[in-house]
């Protein structure tokens, strides 16, 4: 084909705002690639570039007093209607019209590409977090895994003089999600000054307005690229909330892997002044090491688990009381199936069991202290 016919065929049927989106969709496409071949240039895109973008794109919609993602998600039908009856006038007005509807409406898609790999894909490929905090992962052992779950245990235990828990049951929250959240951005401060990797970001957490519903999907949270938004459902029990927004937080923050998220959470909220917030950072990392050693050994965790304050116990076994109504279900079987499917994706081979993976971090800086 001659350049004159291509110019021709360009100008006709491309507008010149989506022949912009469609080179700048390239330019994300060499980023995306060259990110995978080369660690340090992801972990600079991702700190210089990338943060930014986020940056910018979480301070904006921070002014909005709800999730603006939950509600783009709500009027997905609206819209894909919308555009198949535009499609179709624009049709009905000739080939050539419809043409250029249709690579329009491409061009959007190679957008929303463009941005999910400037603001989020490229941070999966850089240095990985152990490596940033000098921690050195091994092999666990039951021991290790007992060792740090009884840590948590310890931390735990001194921080529940402070903590108030309804009779026989959960612990309560002593403040609104607004409250909570500027406290985690004070520790996300306090945590910036100790690991510089982290960038500084004043941002808004978003309740998810549809909470309960949502939590038959089994999601807790979610961060989304698009919008730059760290989401809460807010419908799971008091103590997983400080937790699951730090996680969100990080996310927001350039930390994509589940497992590195789950463990900048933990340290985050560890830095907090506000002990409510250390128990939570405690008793989630003390679940998921349960887990593992639940797995491992049986005795062993059977004899951990006996030691744990009578209302940690209370509060598990309330946490496990709420959940049974969601435990089960098609909406979970789908979520879980797509996220597994994301995460692999995006490098994570675990795919969902990468959550988990926390594990290890957490057995690797408990031995650092305990070294």
């Amino acid at each position: 084909m001659s350049i004159p016919k291509l110019r021709y065929i360009i100008k006709t049927y491309c507008p010149i705002p989506s022949l912009i989106l469609f080179i700048v969709a390239l330019i994300a496409g060499a980023v995306h690639i060259i990110s995978e071949l080369s660690m340090g240039f992801s972990d600079f895109f991702n700190r210089y570039i990338s943060s930014v973008i986020r940056g910018a794109l979480g301070t904006v919609t921070s002014v909005l007093p709800f999730s603006l993602a939950e509600a783009l998600i709500l009027f997905i039908p609206v819209l894909f209607i919308t555009a198949l009856v535009c499609c179709v006038k624009a049709t009905n007005r000739g080939n050539r019209e419809g043409i250029r509807y249709v690579v329009g409406l491409t061009s959007v898609l190679s957008l929303l590409y463009t941005l999910f790999v400037f603001s989020s894909t490229v941070a999966y490929n850089g240095t990985s977090l152990a490596n940033k905090l000098e921690l050195t992962q091994k092999p666990v052992t039951t021991e290790e895994l007992r060792d740090a779950a009884e840590y948590m245990i310890e931390k735990m235990n001194a921080e529940l003089g402070e903590v108030d828990f309804r009779y026989g049951g959960s612990s309560v929250m002593p403040y609104s999600v607004g409250e909570m959240n500027d406290l985690l951005l004070e520790a996300y401060d306090k945590a910036s000054d100790k690991y510089p990797f982290i960038p500084r970001l004043r941002s808004r957490i978003k309740q998810i307005a549809l909470s309960e519903p949502m939590t038959y999907t089994h999601i807790s949270g979610m961060y989304t690229y698009y919008t730059g938004e760290a989401n809460l459902n807010v419908n799971f029990p008091d103590y997983n909330l400080p937790f699951t927004a730090a996680h969100e937080l990080a996310h927001q923050r350039g930390i994509m892997p589940e497992n590195e998220a789950n463990f900048m959470a933990f340290l985050v909220c560890i830095e907090s002044d506000d002990p409510y917030i250390r128990y939570s950072a405690y008793l989630n990392m003390y679940e998921y090491l349960s887990s593992a050693l639940y797995s491992a050994d049986y005795d062993t965790f059977a004899a951990v688990y006996t030691s744990l304050d009578r209302r940690v116990r209370g509060e598990i076994s309330a946490y496990n009381e709420f959940f049974e109504k969601y435990r089960d279900n098609t909406a979970a079987d789908v979520s879980s199936a797509l996220n597994d499917s994301y995460l692999k994706s995006q490098g994570q081979s675990a795919g969902e069991k990468s959550y988990g993976m926390v594990v290890d971090l957490a057995v690797a800086y408990v031995n650092s202290l305990l070294d």
